[in-house]
């Protein structure tokens, strides 16, 4: 596998969750936590990424190395984008995008991520499981990705996909169908590729940024984990599954 790299973007703003990295789950800020992860993986580096001074303050606090970025950034890529430019990190280098509200994100997932970009014709890589339920493949907060017979990405969506022509064949579409985890690998000249781009429509009907790199061209390698990650944190639910799942794995 190839040495890679760790980019946490946190930002303190948030719709649902105000505040959200800085948010305690077990005594401890949720950033400290995915932090923890990210040094729990084979990463030669670990960088948060902010543009917020409070975010920037905890995470100092309890060690981690930070970026501050631009307070204008639209997504956590563009923030990734900055510090690589920053660090002055070459096209080759392999960064993951590890998302700042994703605590039970194993680290063994990201090492994983991380070296599925030795996959030749990988452009960039992430994670997919196979759907629980059919109320999962019906939500649209559950982003599903379809793949084709190598394993790279066809289409992601929050609709039901692949659609069943007739209700006899339900299982079948859920079945085919992979719920998306957040978690992305790219090498640097990508990166800069897909955050120097125009939004596609795609990705302005989906809201869903992968779609950029598809619109692109470019091949996404979709790897099916072994161990499943827990949610992200997104409500105070969230919150508290995050807290009771920690608590249970300890």
């Amino acid at each position: 596998m190839s040495e890679f790299v760790i980019v946490i973007p946190s930002r303190y703003a948030s719709e649902r969750l105000p505040g959200k990295p800085l948010r305690e789950i077990g005594g401890k800020p949720m950033l400290q936590h995915v932090h923890e992860r990210g040094i729990e993986s084979g990463a030669v580096e670990v960088v948060i990424a902010t543009d917020d001074d409070r975010i920037a303050e905890m995470a100092e606090s309890f060690g981690a190395k930070v970026c501050m970025t631009s307070a204008e950034h639209k997504s956590g890529t563009d923030r990734l984008a900055e510090v690589a430019f920053a660090k002055g990190w070459a096209d080759e280098k392999v960064i993951v995008n590890l998302q700042g509200d994703e605590p039970l994100m194993p680290a063994q997932l990201i090492d994983q991520c991380a070296a599925l970009l030795d996959e030749e014709r990988a452009d960039v890589a992430t994670l997919a499981s196979p759907l629980r339920s059919k109320r999962d493949f019906d939500n649209p907060n559950v982003v599903k990705v379809v793949i084709d017979d190598d394993g790279f990405a066809m289409y992601f969506s929050r609709a039901a996909i692949p659609f069943s022509r007739s209700g006899e064949t339900d299982d079948l579409a859920k079945s085919s169908a992979l719920h998306h985890h957040g978690i992305y690998a790219y090498r640097n000249n990508v990166l800069q590729k897909i955050v120097a781009a125009e939004q596609s429509k795609l990705e302005i009907a989906e809201q869903l940024e992968q779609l950029r790199a598809l619109s692109l061209g470019l091949k996404i390698k979709v790897g099916i984990p072994d161990v499943r990650p827990g949610p992200g944190v997104d409500t105070e639910d969230d919150l508290r599954e995050a807290e009771k799942q920690l608590v249970n794995h300890k």
